[in-house]
């Protein structure tokens, strides 16, 4: 999942579930967080900013600098806190139907990046009734509903989308549609022919897109190819964190762990790399006392999110359930409550792989029925795309 006018809605692909109750320390002397604004001027920027929205509360053009900047942060290090701050600066919009549309499509973004899907499709939904051809509306509208597996809806947007945007746009948002269903290689190839043609989009988009056509080849074991794609993304943007987890599994599975560690020791903030980085670290006998240290930091952080009640990272801690606490029990538990709520194509990966380690007949059968409807195979799956 991941945002900024086209590159916005774009940027939000990735993200995280509801808002959560406060967590309360046991004592003044917990460390809750360690502030960066000293050493990044980004953070001291936006926190400037946040104080200068505060201070004017019902300043619609401050609120959404604010909230734009905070959901960048959120994407930039994996921690869905300041989607709360984002919230709380469109406070005086965030329950109005008739909140004006950048405040609107702010909120349906941020309720993505929660994992309130259904809400987020309302606020889409309303902007849409609005402005039928507001493309960025369409873009997200889109992209939600490929996440919860909506596929036909998802196309259906993008086919209003192509007619208002560049072609590699709408190559790529019908690929993010497709790509989950059986007719990914025809996504993939129209979303090659658009990458090969249309070289003048912006960054983001075209990251974008190369990450898509490097997943999808990836699904479909052609390593090389999805290895290509990861590599001229990386080349545009070395820091995209969706882009370097993509790219990171594709080392971890064709057993690279060492370029993997390369890949991912500078991204260590973010906690989704992090975990890509124990697994990786625990493939390397060399690396066993900063592999230990590094597990012990990922099991920190976990911990204090079940402590916060953070749900929103459950497919991550699904994945930390199964390779490094190697608790199948646990991890089919909570891919299914993962699938549940989005069905990309990695959460059902995970839901095969936690299942087939824990002998969950149940859970197969769950994976089997989408597998079925949607017709889509992922090689890397541990059985190969559940049609074993």
């Amino acid at each position: 999942m991941r945002t900024l006018c086209l590159a916005f809605a774009v940027a939000a692909l990735t993200a995280a579930t509801g808002i959560c109750a406060p967590f309360v320390p046991a004592s003044d002397d917990t460390v809750i967080e360690r502030l960066p604004e000293s050493r990044d001027p980004a953070m001291a920027a936006m926190k400037k900013l946040r104080a200068a929205q505060r201070r004017a509360p019902g300043d619609l053009a401050l609120a959404t600098a604010y909230a734009r900047r905070a959901i960048e942060a959120s994407r930039a290090t994996g921690d869905p806190r300041p989607l709360g701050h984002a919230q709380a600066a469109l406070g005086p919009w965030w329950n109005a139907d008739d909140a004006p549309r950048d405040a609107l499509l702010l909120r349906a973004t941020i309720k993505q990046s929660l994992h309130d899907f259904d809400g987020s499709l309302r606020d889409l939904d309303r902007l849409v009734a609005r402005a039928p051809g507001d493309a960025q509306a369409l873009l997200t509208r889109a992209t939600v509903r490929s996440v919860v597996g909506r596929h036909d809806e998802a196309r259906t947007d993008c086919d209003r989308l192509a007619l208002r945007v560049a072609p590699l746009i709408a190559a790529a948002c019908r690929a993010s549609a497709d790509g989950a269903t059986a007719r990914a290689a025809r996504a993939e190839e129209a979303l090659s022919r658009a990458l090969d043609v249309d070289r003048d989009t912006q960054r983001a988009v075209r990251v974008w897109a190369l990450t898509l056509a490097g997943e999808i080849a990836a699904r479909r074991g052609a390593a090389a190819v999805a290895e290509a794609r990861f590599r001229d993304a990386f080349a545009l943007d070395a820091t995209d964190g969706y882009l370097i987890g993509a790219y990171a599994d594709l080392l971890i599975d064709t057993g690279r762990p060492s370029d993997a560690i390369r890949l991912l020791e500078p991204h260590a903030r973010h906690d989704a790399l992090l975990l890509r980085l124990v697994i990786a670290g625990a493939q390397v006998p060399a690396r066993g006392a900063r592999n230990a240290e590094e597990r012990a930091e990922l099991a920190a952080r976990v911990d204090a999110a079940r402590r916060r009640g953070d749900a929103v990272h459950r497919r991550e801690e699904a994945r930390y359930a199964l390779t490094v606490e190697g608790d199948a029990s646990r991890a089919v538990a909570l891919a299914r409550a993962n699938f549940a709520v989005q069905k990309e194509p990695a959460d059902l990966r995970l839901l095969v792989d936690a299942a087939s380690a824990a002998g969950d007949a149940s859970a197969l059968a769950l994976a089997r029925a989408w597998i079925d409807r949607t017709g889509l195979v992922d090689v890397r799956s541990a059985t190969g795309g559940v049609r074993a």
